[in-house]
């Protein structure tokens, strides 16, 4: 029999991914001025108010006031009816030195055996369903809200969009687990206040999102097969409570690490519990978890399976992880069992923390774009960043998502012999 499974996603401008957003912003800044600072950064943002709080151990002095205001303006609260201004919320600083007790179980003498930056356990997905290797529901909901963002941005065909949004697409499966249809889209989008009453205002709504928004989408698909799933039977709820003026920081508080699940797979696969925005690389919840995906991507790029969950786990001040765990879900082309799969894996990738961040070249400016729309499931991409901070400058050119790179698939052909 059938069954159907429903993934979400928020916009850069729901109050979680603002959060978000500003403590990458941080660690984007530490990172560009200073490679070697460990950081562990939240946001909280409310109505009028930013406030700022955590640990850092840096050479460099940032100016945090102005670095959360240009994100939020960048994002586009910029009007003083949102309640919530890049120009006139109030910044709240709280950030402190980081505890001498977690860095020295991080430092080694030798960079090579530095230690995880804490305990815990990380898992990477990935299935063939999809170009990206990403669950399907989780992948349209993210194209779904950055299309959205485009129509707001342009403030042509739409013009009454506001930064906060949310979307779901509930996705139909057979029993092989292959998607046979879209059941369900939700999207709820924050927008000016109508000078006409509800119902013709909620109407429009939904006729631009049925009219422009989702036929904008499956035109830039460019996937016959996705486009298939598209039919006239979709159910679709369109700001479902009716009116959503009232939205981002002003409507919901919004905090660092609160849309995990937005950030990796949707529900698919698994979850070790750890964030990833507002913390350097050498903390094992964010470079644990890219590594564990660029496995999972390259073992199904490479055709060893066709779904795949890679687990690994650390103590914190040690190097070597505490295992590495990984389940094909039955859908191996080997005859090997996943355990000795899981051996050969581990001999491909060196999964020590400071290996993971020279692998994926993670001691860069590179977290801002993934602060919103997944951390997983984007196209690696080159280009040349510039920060200012206090009248110092940096720029370089650095490699962005580089653990969605197809860089290890020769090499798990060989070792299985596919």
């Amino acid at each position: 029999m059938s069954y159907l499974f429903t993934s979400e996603s928020v916009s850069e401008g729901h109050p979680d991914k603002v959060a978000d957003q500003i403590s990458d912003a941080l660690i984007d800044h530490f990172l560009a001025f200073d490679k070697d600072s460990k950081v562990a950064c939240e946001t909280l943002v409310t109505t009028g108010l930013v406030t700022l709080a955590g640990e850092v151990k840096s050479n460099i002095y940032l100016d945090v006031q102005q670095i959360a205001r240009d994100v939020i303006s960048r994002i586009g609260y910029t009007k003083s009816e949102y309640q919530f201004d890049a120009n006139s919320c109030g910044i709240i600083s709280a950030i402190h030195e980081q505890s001498q007790d977690i860095r020295r179980g991080v430092d080694r003498d030798t960079p090579e055996e530095q230690g995880a930056g804490d305990q815990g356990m990380m898992f990477g997905y990935a299935t063939n369903e999809t170009e990206d290797y990403m669950p399907l529901a989780l992948d349209l909901s993210h194209r779904l809200l950055m299309e959205l963002a485009e129509l707001r941005r342009e403030n042509d065909e739409i013009d009454y969009l506001r930064p906060d949004a949310k979307a779901q697409v509930t996705i139909e499966y057979s029993d092989d687990n292959k998607p046979q249809r879209i059941d369900a889209i939700v999207v709820s989008t924050q927008h000016d206040d109508f000078d006409e009453d509800e119902v013709r205002m909620l109407k429009k709504i939904k006729d631009d999102i049925k009219n422009i928004l989702i036929p904008r989408l499956i035109k830039k698909l460019n996937n016959p097969t996705v486009e298939a799933l598209f039919n006239d039977q979709i159910k679709y709820h369109i700001n479902p409570t009716g009116k959503f003026v009232i939205g981002g920081p002003h409507g919901d508080a919004g905090l660092t690490g609160r849309k995990i699940i937005v950030d990796t797979y949707g529900g698919k696969g698994g979850h070790g519990g750890g964030a990833f925005s507002g913390k350097d690389p050498s903390k094992v919840d964010r470079s644990g978890a890219y590594a564990t995906r660029h496995i999972a991507k390259n073992m199904v790029a490479a055709g060893l399976c066709d779904e795949v969950l890679v687990q690994v786990s650390y103590a914190i001040g040690v190097a070597e992880p505490m295992g590495l765990y990984i389940n094909t879900y039955g859908t191996s082309k080997v005859e090997s069992s996943d355990g000795e799969i899981a051996q050969k894996i581990s001999e491909l990738f060196d999964m020590r923390p400071a290996a993971i961040e020279k692998r994926l070249k993670l001691r860069n400016p590179i977290y801002g774009p993934s602060a919103a729309y997944g951390h997983m499931g984007r196209k690696p991409f080159t280009k040349t960043v510039s920060f200012e901070n206090a009248g110092q400058k940096s720029s370089t050119e650095v490699e962005f998502f580089t653990w969605e790179k197809l860089d290890y698939t020769d090499k798990i052909k060989s070792a299985f012999q596919l």
